[in-house]
């Protein structure tokens, strides 16, 4: 069998495998809306066992579970309201884990039609690491250090889903990188562009912190935090501590406001890094991007940072509304994706333009004369 033979079979292959990735990463976006969801109902501990509830597979509901539940953890009563935001997001967790799984056992199953193999078992991978950060998150009792890393653990689940959609999409395609070769000052780009996915990741996690840490409502006026630019009395010792012992119920948090005021101020802080440059960085983008083919990544990118920095600024004005919150940490997914797009873009189609060796250059001019 030859080469193309090989690749005009594994086309319809990738094709369907495109299609469960691209379900996965939707799940993916789910189960992130659903971490925000039961973080800013309280229900983070509304089942203070893992995998199951109380000891079963659903929320304990008749009389006779919720006493049985409560002489298994009479410390922790059963509260129906706080449990179901819990295990719903297990729920579509463990769905996504399930899916995930599944690619990786068709890929190795089909690795001879060069299908990608190493992406999908190193996700497979990671989902298992995320399932374990998750036990714990609910066993130490909601350890700010726990929580912050399972969040970052999610949204990195979803960037590598994503770019093996892309991968995945572009063989069923029969599509390689196009080689296109385009202005230098584009292709330069390409640091720029690591360095602003950089500060997107550094703000997410910025972003982690601060819900970890019950640190949203540390200020509530806008520009300013308690009526002042620069608040007194900031404690940035005690509020970006990674010290802090387990042993206490995080649930509602253990900072004083001080501490939880120098986090919010630095997610603002960070907040405006992040919209200047990448402001510049597509600004000028927009400029050189020439028929290079990247005018969707780059307004897509655009769109989810306007909608992102909106969502931030109006989760202040309108004291972390229930949905506005969710939905700006789905943006912030969002914005990711959109990065990590956008950079998948410029590896495809940006190619430094080589410059003809210079005995190249004399014999082509031989033969032109």
């Amino acid at each position: 069998m030859t080469a193309s033979d090989s690749t005009e079979l594994s086309r319809p292959i990738a094709r369907k495998l495109a299609l469960w990735a691209t379900l996965a990463c939707t799940l993916a976006v789910v189960v992130i809306m659903l971490g925000a969801w039961t973080r800013l109902v309280h229900a983070g501990l509304g089942c203070p066992d893992w995998p199951g509830c109380y000891g079963f597979l659903t929320v304990p509901q008749s009389e006779t579970n919720i006493a049985i539940a409560n002489a298994r953890f009479p410390d922790t009563p059963v509260d129906v309201s706080k449990g179901w935001p819990e295990m719903i997001h297990r729920y579509a967790a463990g769905t996504l884990g399930l899916l995930v799984f599944g690619l990786a056992a068709v890929s190795v199953r089909h690795r001879r039609a060069g299908l990608p193999v190493k992406l999908p078992l190193f996700i497979a991978g990671f989902i298992i690491l995320q399932a374990a950060f998750g036990m714990w998150t609910v066993t130490l009792k909601l350890w700010p250090q726990v929580v912050a890393l399972h969040l970052l653990g999610g949204f990195t689940t979803l960037s590598l889903l994503l770019l093996l959609t892309l991968r995945l999409r572009r063989q069923a395609l029969g599509r390689q990188a196009s080689g296109l070769s385009v202005a230098g000052s584009l292709a330069r780009f390409r640091p720029w562009l690591y360095g602003g996915l950089l500060l997107v990741i550094l703000q997410i996690a910025l972003g982690a912190w601060t819900a970890a840490n019950y640190a949203a409502v540390a200020c509530t006026d806008l520009p300013t935090c308690q009526g002042q630019w620069w608040p007194q009395g900031m404690d940035f010792r005690h509020g970006f501590d990674l010290t802090q012992h387990v042993g206490p119920n995080y649930l509602g948090g253990q900072l004083t406001s001080d501490g939880r005021v120098a986090i919010h101020v630095s997610h603002r802080l960070g907040a405006l890094v992040v919209l200047a440059y990448l402001g510049v960085m597509l600004t000028l983008l927009w400029r050189r991007r020439g028929q290079s083919g990247l005018d969707n990544a780059v307004v897509l990118v655009a769109v989810a940072l306007a909608l992102q920095f909106g969502l931030g600024l109006t989760n202040v004005w309108l004291h972390i509304p229930l949905m506005i919150a969710v939905a700006h940490n789905a943006m912030g997914a969002g914005l990711l994706l959109s990065m990590v797009h956008l950079i998948w873009r410029h590896h495809q189609l940006v190619q430094p333009a080589m410059s003809p060796a210079p005995h190249t250059t004399t014999i082509n001019r031989e033969v032109t004369a």
